[in-house]
């Protein structure tokens, strides 16, 4: 397996650390050849310093050791994935992760069913150009029940398949436009859960 790795000039390959569990980007750091072998010996990380230029064990002096789940390669074998469990923080700082400084981060928007529902409701209450619900209101019944009809063909299709992914999707999709519809239509969520609160038994 080593011999697969491609170590730079200075004789050191790049390591992504990555929390097996959570799948979240802890750290990065160098190994050279001694370390990779007493990381795979030990299933413990061992990296390079390059500013000390000796090994180290991480966690051998604060405790918050990395133990390995899985170690791969990349295409070309000049980068290393290190799935670990963590225990403790991997930052020196006490922060978990040591990306913590963020450059560019996309607003998270809180999702949940009745989230999406009510969106569609305000969709159709207040019309936005450009909204892909606010066209399927423009074009009104005929055009939802013919999507419904639609969508509900494509999952019978998906299910046929192996592929859980596309059947994730087409579920999605029947999901989605059937709310539609119950907007259109003047059904509330509510209303489906009582409907279905009849039937758990």
């Amino acid at each position: 397996m080593i011999d697969n790795i491609k170590f730079d000039e200075k004789g050191l390959v790049p390591v992504i650390v990555q929390d097996y569990y959570t799948k979240e980007v802890l750290m990065m750091a160098y190994m050279n050849e001694e370390s990779l072998k007493k990381t795979m010996e030990t299933k413990e990380t061992w990296f390079y310093s390059r500013s000390r230029q000796e090994l180290w064990n991480k966690g051998a002096t604060s405790g918050h050791k990395q133990y390995i789940k899985k170690m791969s390669y990349d295409c070309d074998g000049d980068t290393i994935l290190a799935e670990v469990e963590q225990v403790g923080v991997a930052c020196h700082t006490g922060k978990k992760s040591c990306f913590f400084n963020n450059m560019i981060e996309e607003e998270k928007k809180d999702f949940s069913v009745p989230a999406l529902f009510d969106l569609i409701k305000e969709r159709k209450a207040k019309p936005l150009e450009g909204s892909y619900t606010t066209y399927l209101f423009e074009k009104g019944i005929d055009k939802i029940l013919k999507k419904v009809g639609e969508e509900s063909a494509e999952v019978i299709i998906a299910a046929k398949n192996t592929d859980l992914t596309e059947l994730q999707y087409e579920i999605s999709d029947l999901m989605y436009h059937t709310m539609v519809l119950m907007v259109e239509r003047g059904l509330k969520v509510e209303d489906i859960l009582i409907e279905l609160q009849k039937r758990y038994k």
